[in-house]
């Protein structure tokens, strides 16, 4: 997708670096082994904007303060790169941002618990640029239910809506990734603006519980979303699920580019082709299918679609045409309460 420019919308090198590298920030520009993610394979794969994940475990004690730490590492990544990274919050930013030949970096929060259920958090995230917000991580949260919590809730609560609102009102997108297929019905039943899968596949190609059933992205080009495919193993292949389900025993499936493609696919025949784009989910999990094994690899998806007749202008769309439009959708409403 070298050719298109790929706005992925999805990457955890925030909390990789924290995980691995003490958060520090060194090295980035060079081949990082044993990541998915540094400056070259990027530049390689073509990725001119990408949503980086500010995410922390549903377990943290103290979510609010881990997450304000992981923006700082994303932030930071950006302030030590200046040559290749710019903070991007609009898609105007994300355009001047191309045109300059950086990479346009914004933010994403991974999970409805990082706000600690305050609505004062919620917008001081968006103040300090976080872009999207996850409704739930793999935990349900006190109003609404994840795909693999225990769905308490059935769905949204009005606590739930009231969330919704305020991240409509405010311009943060309402990424339903990780969400249970009610939460996702009962968000869609009262947006008033797009909504995000940050990182889902389908469930009609693998009826995976992260993975998006064809009622709700029937339902996206009413809402004018996106669902972004994405490249992990478990969500993509039927028989690699069934293998960790069973407890990994002996040799893993192989995985291959053609079956994230047949995602790609599914979604554009039920949703159509305005309707998807990509989020790999890089260094947010420890395998992905060899053939898409690092950031430098979009270009491997793209001449699978091709080869299935997919033209330019489609392959632009999925690229990042369309969260692009997403985002236009919602920044009249985040520029005004960003802090400037």
């Amino acid at each position: 997708m070298t050719a298109f420019g790929v706005i992925d919308g999805h990457n955890d090198l925030p909390w990789e670096r924290r995980d691995s590298h003490g958060s520090g920030v060194e090295g980035i520009d060079s081949e990082q082994g044993s990541l998915h993610t540094d400056v070259p394979k990027l530049r390689a794969g073509g990725v001119v904007g990408q949503f980086w994940s500010v995410f922390v475990p549903c377990s943290d004690p103290d979510p609010v303060r881990t997450t304000l730490q992981q923006i700082d590492v994303a932030l930071r990544i950006v302030e030590r790169y200046p040559e290749t990274f710019r903070i991007a919050r609009t898609a105007a930013d994300v355009r001047a941002a191309v045109d300059d030949g950086r990479i346009a970096s914004l933010l994403g929060a991974e999970g409805g618990h990082s706000i600690g259920d305050d609505l004062a958090v919620l917008r001081t995230f968006a103040r300090l640029g976080v872009r999207y917000m996850t409704l739930t991580h793999n935990d349900d949260t006190p109003w609404a239910d994840s795909a693999t919590g225990s769905h308490p809730h059935g769905g949204l609560t009005d606590r739930g809506r009231e969330v919704v609102a305020e991240m409509e009102r405010i311009g943060m997108l309402v990424d339903l990734s990780h969400t249970a297929p009610t939460t996702m019905r009962d968000t869609l039943d009262v947006a008033t603006r797009p909504v995000v899968f940050s990182h889902s596949s389908t469930t009609a190609v693998n009826d995976h519980p992260r993975n998006v059933p064809d009622d709700v992205l029937e339902r996206l080009p009413g809402n004018g979303g996106v669902v972004m495919i994405t490249f992990v193993p478990a969500f993509v292949s039927r028989a690699y699920a069934e293998w960790e389900a069973a407890g990994s025993a002996g040799e893993a499936p192989l995985v291959t580019v053609a079956e994230v493609a047949d995602h790609v696919e599914h979604a554009r025949e039920v949703a159509g082709v305005a309707h998807v784009g990509i989020g790999g989910d890089y260094d947010g999990t420890p395998v992905l299918p060899p053939d898409l094994r690092d950031v430098s690899r979009y270009p491997v998806l793209a001449a699978e679609l091709g080869r299935r007749g997919w033209q330019d202008h489609e392959l632009a769309a999925l690229a990042g045409g369309n969260v692009l439009r997403v985002l236009e959708a919602t920044d009249d409403a985040f520029e005004r309460t960003l802090v400037r």
